[in-house]
């Protein structure tokens, strides 16, 4: 840790102040084309002008970002810490996918010595590609979770995580019971739970692999403790839907699988959510639920096109956020995700511009999340997790982005643009955690 407890970061700064959805992008969109942030222990201590705040902090240690952008770090609300391996596997939809790829992969997490391997790889990932915060499934086996935990423990991160409870339609090697599912959750929420930044995640696989009983479980887990969160899929694929009907034909649809076992709360957040229908969304809302919208897994699997408009409806409006979805997905980087969500949105007729992207990305993720009082924005009190974007990491981006700093909304909305279409995780130039630099190439 710097000895210094006060120093600051000048450049452009990028981040929201609501949410550009429902509020005009010129009131909901905080730019400064000269900023200071001012950090303290870890915390925002100042935000604001250069030219205003520079009487006050010039003595402090300023590390400078000239020509670069500043925004919040990313916050991938949905992947797979175990399938950082497997990811680009080609040719199936979903549940042949799982039976080919997933379940083989994960049986290897067993081991920890090798759970630690890959959590260490898959967190250097998401350092690397800017992602700061993420919800993560580890495996059916609580090693999984302590390796990953343990790990994002020595980096000082805000990771939310949970062992898979699984106790049916997988290999035995990757299956739990009702009864131990139950227990060794309990038991690693205990051990993991609000330690430094982790947070638990109760993770039911999706309803096709879990037993009523598992279900109760979870539903009553999340009684116990009522401020961990619920993270499972939902309605992703054809297929699947249908599967889930001839499993529960006592339930009014999928997401009434989960709300039976009391596991709709305004703490859960669902992956995928693309063959939803019109009450299900209404229920998503009433419950102040989130959706993880992950568009290259959505893409790479078949399984459909979301419906953003539909989630970010005035009438009932649905938390969303961006998940990468890895190893569905096929990039960890959420310019890579949004750069896809855009193409989604394309193919239903609707348009999603560039700060509504990084929106869902920063304080969208973080509002989907209920870590919006943590994180997300530059706002005063908050962690200092940021990263540094550089629009002309490459040569196509420095051709297409120019020379000069954006000095208006819509000169910044076509550099951030190009950044989503073309950039990956060469554009990020550095990664800061708790005012920390943890990464720069």
């Amino acid at each position: 840790m710097s000895q210094d407890p006060l120093k600051a970061i000048r450049g452009s700064f990028l981040d929201f102040v609501d949410d550009p959805f429902y509020i005009p992008e010129t009131d909901s969109v905080r730019y400064l084309s000269d900023g200071l942030l001012v950090l303290e222990n870890g915390k925002i201590k100042a935000f604001g002008p250069y030219a205003e705040l520079q009487a006050e902090y010039d003595h402090l240690p300023t590390t400078v970002y000239s020509e670069q952008l500043i925004v919040p770090g990313f916050i991938d609300t949905h992947v797979h810490y175990p399938q950082t391996e497997m990811i680009a596997a080609y040719g199936e939809q979903l549940l042949a996918w799982l039976n080919r790829y997933t379940f083989p992969t994960e049986s290897k997490f067993a081991d920890k010595s090798y759970a630690r391997t890959i959590a260490n790889f898959f967190l250097e990932q998401l350092l690397h590609h800017g992602t700061t915060t993420a919800l993560v499934f580890a495996a059916v086996f609580p090693q999984s979770v302590d390796a990953f935990f343990e790990a994002a423990e020595q980096l000082n991160l805000c990771m939310i995580a949970g062992k898979v409870m699984m106790d049916r339609n997988a290999p035995e090697a990757v299956c739990d019971t009702a009864e131990s599912s139950y227990q060794e959750t309990r038991a690693l929420i205990q051990k993991w739970h609000k330690k430094g930044r982790l947070r638990y995640a109760v993770t039911p696989r999706f309803a096709i692999t879990s037993t009523e009983a598992q279900l109760r479980y979870a539903g009553q887990l999340l009684q116990e403790f009522p401020d961990v969160y619920l993270h499972t899929h939902l309605s992703e694929n054809v297929d699947e839907v249908a599967a889930v009907k001839q499993l529960y034909p006592d339930c009014a649809g999928y997401l009434d699988v989960y709300d039976q076992a009391g596991l709709v709360t305004d703490r859960s957040i669902f992956a995928h959510g693309v063959q939803l229908s019109d009450a299900e969304f209404r229920r998503l809302s009433a419950a102040q639920s989130a959706i993880a919208f992950c568009p290259t897994s959505n893409l790479f699997l078949g399984s459909g096109l979301f419906k953003i408009e539909q989630a970010k409806s005035p009438d009932y409006p649905v938390k969303v956020g961006l998940g990468t979805d890895v190893g569905a997905g096929t990039s960890f980087s959420l310019l890579q995700t949004a750069n896809e969500a855009y193409k989604v949105a394309q193919l239903r007729r609707q348009q999603l511009s560039p700060f509504k992207a990084l929106f869902l990305a920063t304080l969208g993720g973080a509002r989907a999340l209920n870590l919006e009082t943590l994180l997300g924005s530059f706002d005063l009190g908050k962690e200092a997790d940021f990263i540094v974007l550089n629009p002309r990491a490459t040569p196509l981006l420095a051709l297409r982005s120019g020379e000069a700093t954006p000095t208006s909304l819509d000169e910044l909305a076509d550099q951030l643009f190009a950044l989503m279409m073309l950039g990956d995780d060469r554009a990020v130039h550095a990664t800061y955690i708790m005012g920390e630099l943890v990464f720069q190439p």
